[in-house]
């Protein structure tokens, strides 16, 4: 708290403090060091996962690369049945030959089929369509012609040995071109692959929990996946149309089911297909997470640093400082009564004797001048105050002369009544400082006798005094002056409609007595002569009771005091400042120092 109020003064804020700079200063020796260690950390977690990335993908394009292998063997085995000499003297000379030599052949066939079938385990199945026969021959044996598949399949890419897609099955096809040019061929020997077989060989990439793989044919062909665990097959289609949409695959992160999962994929151009491999975010987290608990300890003992530099720092370095000047900003305030003990054998202990030593020195020094000061105020008080009666004296003369003159027998004795009242409170022996109620009630009376001078010329609209500000303290003959001024130099040769209003503002910090009139308009000039009157302590002008309440006030007081400036009635308006703090005290007077 204490901290927190010196930091709020103008000259002295915590960006400029000692402490904020050496922690700032220390915080900047420790930022290469987390740079170093984030760089490290982000190094490390980039390599395993390029590492694990690269693994990964490393296996399925070595698994493409197998299925290539084994792909082109069965077509060697395909094209090596187009040529078999029982399949072609099935095709060629089936009308010459007779029923033991057609089974022989077929039988001959037949097995050679079955040799292809159980060469590879990607084969489901071997057909033989032989048009100019009418059958199709296959491991189940001979039957009727399967014009469908004929067709069908070899119709997708025409003659040649490649993966075709058929009613959503896998196959190779070749075909036995017809003697002519636009001939329908002899017979097609299609394969079909068996993507059960295909599924069952994906789960090896599986040998993590919820990882799984897809094998695309084509961009939009046959999808055949293998999941492990809560691997979401069911969002394959979307995945494969995200993909579809982008310009480039590469490897990267995608969410599925509310899971995220980095994913790698590799082509192959001679089967046409795309593999992806989809590998759960936490695979790529585990092998980091001892690293991360030793990034975690890195951190924890730095802030830990940190703090114990903070805190060293403020015990040895910033309270000491802070208490230093703290006592400097109580000595401006004017109290002396400080002594700083310092038990500690450092430089602090030196500098808080030297201070100690200086304070003492102005306390006795203060002591001995401030009695003379006083002396010298309250001499300077009365002579400023006795001003004032002598003029008064005058213009209440000068009113009864008036008085006198146009015979108003009645309201001279109302009159000398009221002067009797107003200079009994002038003159009694009191103290210097009396109730805002009480100065304002004088206030009142002396307009009272003002008026029976200018009733007829002149009105006073003077509000009620505040009942909260009635016991306030303040210097005796600080108003009535004021009003006086209204009345002598600014109404007095007014013929009619003269008006003088008294209110009162205040606030939290000061009361404002403000008087304003519609007297005649101020120059430019004699306004600005009485401001400078107001802060000059020389000028002996005829506004001298203004003056004199201006600086009785400040004497008195110690601040607020007389301003004036223009009035919207149209004559001048006096503000009588009057700071509240201290002003409900009974002490005859309060001398600020």
């Amino acid at each position: 708290m204490e901290a927190t109020l010196l930091f709020n003064r103008q000259d002295i804020s915590l960006r400029n403090s000692i402490f904020s700079r050496l922690l700032i200063t220390f915080l900047l020796i420790m930022l290469p060091m987390w740079s170093f260690g984030a760089y490290i950390y982000n190094w490390i977690v980039q390599t395993a996962r390029e590492d694990i990335s690269k693994t990964a993908v490393s296996q399925i394009v070595y698994y493409l690369s197998d299925m290539e292998n084994e792909i082109e063997r069965i077509k060697l085995l395909q094209y090596s049945l187009l040529e078999d000499e029982h399949l072609n003297e099935l095709a060629l000379t089936w009308e010459t030959m007779d029923t033991i030599e057609r089974m022989e052949n077929i039988n001959l066939l037949l097995k050679r089929v079955y040799t292809i079938q159980n060469s590879s385990h990607y084969i489901e199945d071997v057909s033989v369509h032989i048009a100019p026969i009418g059958k199709t021959l296959s491991v189940d044996g001979a039957r009727e012609f399967d014009a469908e598949r004929f067709y069908g399949i070899r119709s997708v890419y025409g003659h040649g040995s490649q993966i075709i897609e058929w009613k959503g099955s896998l196959h190779l096809s070749a075909y036995k071109p017809g003697g002519r040019k636009d001939a329908e061929p002899l017979f097609t020997v299609e394969i079909a692959l068996d993507s059960g077989v295909m599924r069952e060989e994906l789960n090896q990439f599986n040998l993590y929990a919820d990882s799984g793989v897809m094998l695309v044919h084509g961009r939009d062909g046959v999808v055949i996946t293998n999941g492990a665990g809560a691997f979401p097959e069911q969002d394959m289609p979307v995945f494969l149309q995200r993909s579809r949409d982008s310009e480039e695959l590469k490897t990267d992160a995608v969410k599925l089911s509310n899971m995220r999962f980095y994913y790698m994929h590799a082509n192959s151009e001679k089967l046409n297909f795309s593999l992806y491999r989809f590998i759960p975010e936490r695979v790529f987290q585990e092998p980091l997470d001892r690293f991360y608990s030793w990034a975690w300890l890195f951190l924890i003992l730095s802030l830990g640093i940190i703090a114990v530099y903070a805190l060293s720092t403020y015990k040895f370095i910033h309270k000491p400082l802070l208490t230093f000047v703290k006592s400097f900003r109580r000595m401006e305030n004017g109290d002396l009564d400080i002594f700083i003990d310092h038990a500690s054998k450092d430089e602090f202990r030196y500098l808080y004797g030297r201070f100690n030593q200086m304070v003492a020195n102005l306390r006795s020094l203060i002591d001995q001048a401030y009695k003379q000061k006083i002396l010298a105020q309250r001499s300077e008080l009365k002579q400023l105050q006795s001003q004032i009666n002598p003029h008064f004296l005058y213009n209440s003369f000068f009113i009864l002369n008036t008085m006198a003159k146009t015979g108003d027998v009645e309201r001279i004795e109302q009159f000398t009544t009221l002067l009797g009242k107003y200079f009994q409170f002038v003159t009694r022996n009191a103290s210097d400082n009396l109730s805002l109620e009480h100065e304002i009630s004088h206030a009142r009376m002396y307009t009272e006798i003002q008026e029976l001078r200018f009733s007829r010329r002149i009105k006073v609209d003077f509000q009620e005094l505040p009942s909260e500000l009635a016991p306030m303290q303040v210097p005796r003959l600080i108003v009535q002056p004021i009003i006086e001024n209204a009345f002598e130099h600014s109404l007095e040769k007014k013929a009619y409609d003269g008006l003088i209003v008294v209110r009162f503002e205040w606030d939290d910090e000061e009361v404002r007595v403000i008087v304003e009139d519609n007297g005649d308009r101020l120059s430019d000039e004699e306004l600005a002569r009485i401001i400078h009157s107001l802060k000059d302590d020389e000028d002996q002008s005829e506004i001298t009771g203004m003056v004199n309440i201006h600086r009785r006030v400040l004497l008195t007081l110690g601040d607020g005091g007389l301003q004036v400036s223009r009035s919207g009635l149209g004559g001048l308006m006096a503000t009588l400042k009057l700071p509240r703090e201290g002003g409900e005290q009974d002490n005859p007077i309060t001398y600020r120092r």
